[in-house]
């Protein structure tokens, strides 16, 4: 267990009048337990009490796994095929003193399991999302500097991808050479996005076997890991040219895009840095197809909090990375978009991405 984080979350649930938080196999699950089960229609949970306690319940097929993670020290409560699940989870919570309390939820769960739960134990069951969020939202300076040093090898990736990139190639040899080249950096692979053509309209394309043409925009969003720490950043590139129109989109993004950065400081309101962006896309006429939020949180996943959006009524804190990603998306026709991350500082904030945001094309 990370007792840093595990001290974390134990503050925040005794601050909400929580008396505990059921964690589901995921990323949160590796995050704080350093260590993640296989995941299938078995229920199966580590609990964390607001007193710092934990204990865990799964089928009797997991529970050798998750005592040798957790210790011997630690109960894990096993149930058997043939049982009904909810007959040990009632027994748990009656040892543990949960009968009648309040319960977290973490975001993988799945509802039928706590449907069934809900069904036999008088228990109640309340959103964790926004707890284990808040646990992590602020980085340590060594995360600021694993982001950072992330965000530098995603950068000087980006020079050797306008030398490969040529027409003939697929999307998908663009995404495998971006993990190659992190790789050649001593960085871990990341996440790679590659849209090019029509497919750049489409904000989170999931595809990659698009052939590159002549006159083609791609947006390349991509980010390796260093440290398990993400980094994330898009740049729009053109092959063979670009249009009139095609310039005069950009520029309103880049300029939505440094606008949304110099916002982004310390104390300010996080519907502000959206509005500071968003106004000159809709002052442009083109508002309509900027439908997206403006940023989202980043660190140990790609997509954390906080979320730079009208609708997060907070103000930045010193410590909280995110990114500051604009776009203009003509369905079926081109996309635009211009992505950096933004750290927030005592005195303002540092824009971890130094890659050129000048028109380039290929």
């Amino acid at each position: 267990m990370r007792k840093k984080y595990l001290d974390r979350l134990t503050n925040i649930l005794k601050k909400e009048n929580i008396d505990a938080i059921l964690i589901a196999p995921s990323e949160e699950m590796e995050f704080i337990m350093g260590h993640n089960t296989h995941i299938c229609e078995r229920f199966q949970a580590l609990f964390v009490k607001n007193d710092g306690s934990y204990f865990y319940i799964c089928n009797l097929l997991t529970v050798d796994e998750v005592q040798s993670v957790l210790g011997p020290d630690v109960k894990v409560y096993g149930w058997f095929d043939g049982d009904v699940f909810t007959d040990t989870v009632k027994v748990a919570f009656e040892e543990q003193g949960l009968i009648g309390k309040t319960i977290a939820v973490n975001s993988s769960e799945r509802a039928f399991l706590i449907l069934q739960i809900l069904d036999e134990i008088d228990v109640k069951f309340v959103n964790g999302k926004p707890l284990l969020e808040e646990m992590r939202m602020i980085k340590s300076d060594q995360e600021i500097n694993d982001l950072r040093m992330a965000a530098r090898i995603t950068d000087e990736s980006y020079e050797e991808l306008l030398n490969f990139i040529k027409p003939g190639i697929k999307e998908v040899d663009i995404a495998r050479k971006m993990n190659e080249i992190f790789k050649e950096k001593g960085a871990d692979e990341g996440f790679t996005m590659v849209c090019s053509g029509p497919n750049s309209s489409y904000p989170h394309y999931n595809d990659d076997q698009r052939v590159i043409q002549e006159k083609d925009i791609i947006i390349l969003d991509w980010g390796c890991k260093y440290n398990n720490m993400c980094a994330d950043m898009s740049r729009t590139v053109f092959v063979g040219g670009i249009t009139e129109e095609e310039r005069k989109v950009y520029e309103i993004v880049k300029a939505s895009q440094e606008a949304g950065e110099k916002a982004a400081v310390k104390g300010a309101y996080i519907p502000d840095v959206d509005k500071a962006a968003r106004d000159i896309i809709e002052k442009s006429g083109y508002g309509k197809y900027f439908f997206t939020r403006l940023g989202h949180g980043i660190g140990y996943s790609v997509h954390e909090a906080p979320d730079i959006k009208a609708s997060n009524r907070r103000n930045l804190e010193k410590g909280m990375v995110f990114s500051i990603e604009p776009g203009i998306y003509l369905a079926g026709k081109f996309g635009i978009r211009i992505e950096n991350i933004v750290a927030v500082t005592e005195d303002g904030n540092e824009v971890l991405n130094q890659a050129s945001k000048e028109i380039q094309i290929i």
